[in-house]
């Protein structure tokens, strides 16, 4: 009789494998696990190629290789201290402000670990994107000046005592998450640490030779635009993902998420053909990165009208930030990483105080945790932004200080007129 069932469904011995082997295993959900898996890459995308053509169009032709290689570099060795040590620091039990080390290079880490209804090791891989692309961001406001060297071991240590103790805070048991902060998906994480990052480099290492005196136009916008189309698209990985779950917050933070990038793109354009008579191709791709970064946080806990605002917030407010520090404060952060990612995560990290509350009518979200009210929500969605941003000020300033100290921020005056490509790789983007 069993051999000729075996016959007629040869896949029943598919279907038999397939039954969980453990307890453990049994948690395991397929559906929330496949999403997961699938957001995953879709974050690793954002940074390569999607983050590094993004930036790398927008420098001059002799830098672009620059750009592309530190993206790249970024994502390996942010990798590896992820494995070593980042995850378990950021994730473990420990103290309200950083994990323990019981975790060191995955320790205990197997087939059958879970973490809530997915295996652990998709939830290791899927945080380790967004460890990876944080620093990346950051490359934006030193592009075409910083040495590849310096700009590597900067990366590893600001991941390491910056982006790893605030991912703590929030996400990891620490003293944000207690307090209830509404961050869904990195807008203290992710992008008020390296929107303020990136302005303290600014800062520390001074303004490109010929800045501001001197127009340096992107040298690709049809790269710059690829690399964008990939950011919206794996951006609803970076906060449908942060659901960690196939359901309706994932399904509703992707929602909220596209309208939040197609309103800030259309705010930035309007703003621009108001002051300036065009539009512009440049303008309206960063009124989506704008719109994007902004309704980050909030995206797991508004609705599609708050989402509305959020993103034309964003459009108006960022296109202001970035005339005033460039224009009126004569700051050099190149692509404009503060004005864009940290304006837009200070931004969104209030909002979601405000859109996440049940009560707006069609500006409604998912109403606040029980017993919180707007004016005390708001006053938590603060204190997460003013703990995050002089934290991140006051350790990047260090950071770099000391390693300017010990190896040398910049390249020097001729390596950067010739170029970073040639100078610091030996390669040129171009061959014509």
């Amino acid at each position: 009789m069993l051999k000729k069932l075996l016959q007629k469904a040869p896949n029943l011995w598919v279907l038999l494998l397939a039954l969980p082997l453990s307890a453990n295993a049994a948690d395991i959900n397929g559906a929330d696990t496949a999403w997961i898996l699938t957001a995953t890459a879709l974050v690793l995308f954002m940074t390569i190629p999607g983050l590094a053509l993004f930036y790398g169009g927008l420098v001059r032709s002799k830098n672009i290789l620059s750009v592309l290689m530190q993206c790249f570099a970024i994502t390996c060795a942010a990798s590896i201290v992820w494995f070593v040590c980042g995850y378990s620091l950021a994730f473990t039990e420990g103290s309200a402000f950083l994990g323990g080390w019981s975790q060191m290079f995955l320790a205990g880490l197997t087939e059958d670990s879970v973490s809530g209804t997915i295996p652990e090791s998709v939830f290791v891989m899927f945080q380790m994107t967004f460890a990876i692309i944080t620093p990346a961001l950051i490359v934006g406001a030193f592009a075409e000046r910083m040495r590849f060297s310096t700009m590597l071991v900067f990366s590893i240590l600001w991941l390491l005592v910056v982006y790893v103790p605030i991912t703590h805070w929030v996400w990891g048991g620490g003293w944000l998450g207690q307090m209830g902060l509404l961050d869904f998906a990195g807008g203290t994480v992710v992008h008020i640490t390296a929107g303020v990052a990136a302005l303290v480099a600014a800062l520390v290492m001074g303004k490109r030779k010929g800045f501001p005196e001197h127009a340096m136009p992107p040298h690709n916008l049809t790269m710059t635009v690829t690399g964008a189309g990939m950011l919206w698209v794996g951006w609803f990985g970076f906060n449908g993902g942060s659901a960690l779950a196939a359901n309706g917050d994932a399904g509703m933070a992707m929602l909220v998420t596209h309208i939040s990038a197609a309103a800030g793109s259309l705010a930035w354009m309007g703003m621009e053909w108001v002051r300036h008579g065009k539009p512009s191709v440049l303008g309206i791709v960063t009124g989506m990165v704008a719109g994007l970064g902004t309704i980050t946080p909030a995206s797991g806990f508004v609705g599609p009208g708050g989402a509305l605002v959020i993103g034309l917030s964003a459009g108006v407010i960022c296109y202001v930030a970035t005339q005033a520090i460039k224009q009126k404060f004569k700051i050099d952060d190149s692509l404009d990483v503060f004005p864009v990612h940290g304006v837009g995560g200070i931004l969104g990290t209030l909002l979601a105080g405000v859109f996440a509350s049940d009560q707006l009518g069609v500006f409604s979200g998912q109403g606040y945790n029980e017993g919180m009210a707007m004016a005390s929500q708001l006053g938590v969605q603060a204190t997460g932004v003013v703990a995050t941003l002089v934290y991140t000020a006051v350790v990047t300033f260090i950071l770099l200080k000391v390693l300017g100290a010990l190896m040398g921020l910049r390249v020097d005056r001729e390596q950067e007129t010739v170029g970073l490509d040639l100078t610091l790789h030996d390669e040129r983007g171009y061959d014509l």
